[in-house]
Parts: C-alpha cells; structure tokens; sequence
C-alpha cells in the first residue's frame, strides 16, 4: 500500500520528537490573528505613502514593510495546531519568538520615538501605547510557551536516529545557506549595529525602523537556516506556508513604493535578491514536498508501504 509522506511518517514509529503543547498552539493563533489585522493595517497605510507605526518614522516603508511582514506570516500561524509534534512546527515558532521578543526589546529601547511620547496623532499614540502593552504580554507568553514546550520529553524511536520522510535535495542546501545567512548577517548587523547598517538601506530610517526591521530579518535567516537542520520537508510544512506569503506581501510593499527606494544601490540590488530569493524557497519546497506526495500515492519505486 502507498502512503503519502506524512502517512509513512506517522507509520514509521512516529512522531518522534516533543508532544506539541497546547499552549504553543494558542499562543500562534492569537498571535496570527493580531498579525493579520494589525500587519494588514500597517502595510495598506504604508501603501499609501503615511507612516503608521507605533514608532515615529521617516518614511512610510519600514512600517508598510513590518506591516507585511506580519500579515503575510499570519496565515501560516493558524496551521500550527494541524501539527502532531514540536519538531514540526519550530522553524516557524522558534523565529516567531524571536520577533515577538524583539520587537518588544526594540520598542522599549527606542520608547523616546513612540508615537504617544512623540505627540502623535490620537489614534497613532493610542496606538503605540497598545502595541507596547500586546508586545509585552505576547512576549512574556512566548517565553512561558517555549519553556513548557522543552519540558515535554522526546517520545518516539528512541536513540535510533529519525530518517527524514521528504530530505532536501543535495542542490537545494547551499542556496538555503546563503539566503540564511544572508538575512541572518543583515538582521544582526540592522539589531546590533543600526547607526552604520541603517545608512546602507537604500532608503531612508531612523533607529528603531532599522532594529525594527532587522528582528524581522533576523527572524528570516533563524527559520531558513533551520530548515537545513530539519533537512525535511514534511517537518518544515508550515514554514514553508509562511515563507512565500512574507515575500508576496514585502513585493507589494516594495513595489508599491519603488520610488522611496534606491533600485540602482548594491543593497537594492541584494534587497531584491533576498526576498526572491525568499519566493522561490517557498514555492520550490511546497511543489517539491506536492511532487513527493503524487510519487507515493502513485506508488512510484521507493515510494510504496
């Protein structure tokens, strides 16, 4: 009998690995259905060319950006609890603790620039105000659920090493390298460094906007790189939901406002290179994982139960 990749997992002695805790599962619906809404605020108003941030910006890009970021994420948060064990779901968990904990960090850092410190706008100021107030709970909540997670002991085939269901082809793992470390070496450097890295943007930020966006990037490169760790597509499942959804949205965003950014600059040219880079991930893991579904319900060689 074949089975799909999924099914000869789970028949395989499986799942091996953590439980997934309830908590997790909780914790990334709310946080998908405030990205949604609030991501989808952001990125329409930067759009539109007005800077709607919790944080007074320069420019209306990096919020339209953050905005996409957390939109095009949200969809792919609401599929964790379809998952059977941690190990599936911690690329796109485990970078989703990194944004939640460091925005929050970021914002604190930079609370001379809220919008309520600043004398913005009533609306804008109540709501740098909530998004302080969410950021802290939602990160203080992060914490609490990674912490329960990695107290669930590993279950499954003991010490006998787990063979992957779907590997990464062999071609694909030195491309994944470099747009991880890529995103990974900007995000820090944005984070760590943002006076000098922030100037290399081929538009316009301030502090914040730059530490801003590199949580978001550091995010990215955690979660490509740790697709390579996986080194299994049927693991790496909702991360590879998330992936072409983020870079679908930062395009609009970026092509939308093409005109505040420097296209002829070397980092525009690595800007549109990392987050194609980012689509054509997302889409060739998703029809790689489909391929390797049709061949084992065909019952192609290898392939059969």
């Amino acid at each position: 009998m074949s089975v799909v990749p999924e099914e000869r997992d789970r028949s395989a002695g499986t799942p091996d690995g953590r439980a997934l805790s309830p908590a997790v599962v909780v914790l990334s619906g709310v946080v998908g259905g405030i990205s949604a809404t609030v991501g989808t605020l952001l990125a329409v108003a930067g759009l539109t060319g007005h800077a709607a941030g919790a944080w007074v910006s320069p420019e209306a890009l990096s919020p339209g950006l953050v905005g996409a970021a957390m939109a095009g994420v949200a969809p792919a948060l609401f599929t964790v609890g379809r998952a059977r064990v941690w190990e599936e779901v911690r690329c796109l968990v485990l970078p989703l603790a990194i944004v939640l904990v460091g925005l929050f960090t970021v914002t604190l850092l930079n609370a001379g620039t809220l919008q309520a410190v600043r004398g913005g706008p009533l609306f804008l100021a109540l709501f740098s105000l909530g998004w302080v107030a969410t950021l802290g709970v939602l990160a203080l909540a992060a914490v609490g659920c990674l912490a329960a997670q990695y107290r669930r002991r590993p279950a499954g085939a003991g010490t006998e090493a787990r063979r992957p269901a779907v590997p990464l082809p062999d071609w694909s793992k030195p491309p994944l390298a470099v747009l991880g470390s890529g995103w990974l070496g900007i995000g820090a450097g944005l984070l760590f460094f943002p006076a000098f890295w922030g100037a290399l943007l081929p538009w316009t930020v301030n502090r914040a906007d730059a530490q801003g966006l590199g949580v978001w990037a550091l995010a990215l490169g955690v979660g490509v790189l740790g697709s390579l760790v996986e080194d299994d597509l049927a693991r790496i499942r909702p991360a590879l939901g998330a992936v072409p959804a983020v870079a679908l949205a930062l395009a609009v965003v970026l092509a939308v406002r093409s005109s505040a950014v420097d296209w002829t600059s070397g980092a525009g040219a690595a800007l549109a290179t990392l987050v194609a880079g980012l689509l054509v991930t997302g889409v060739s893991g998703r029809w790689l994982l489909a391929r390797a579904a049709r061949r084992a319900e065909d019952g192609a060689p290898g392939e059969d139960g």
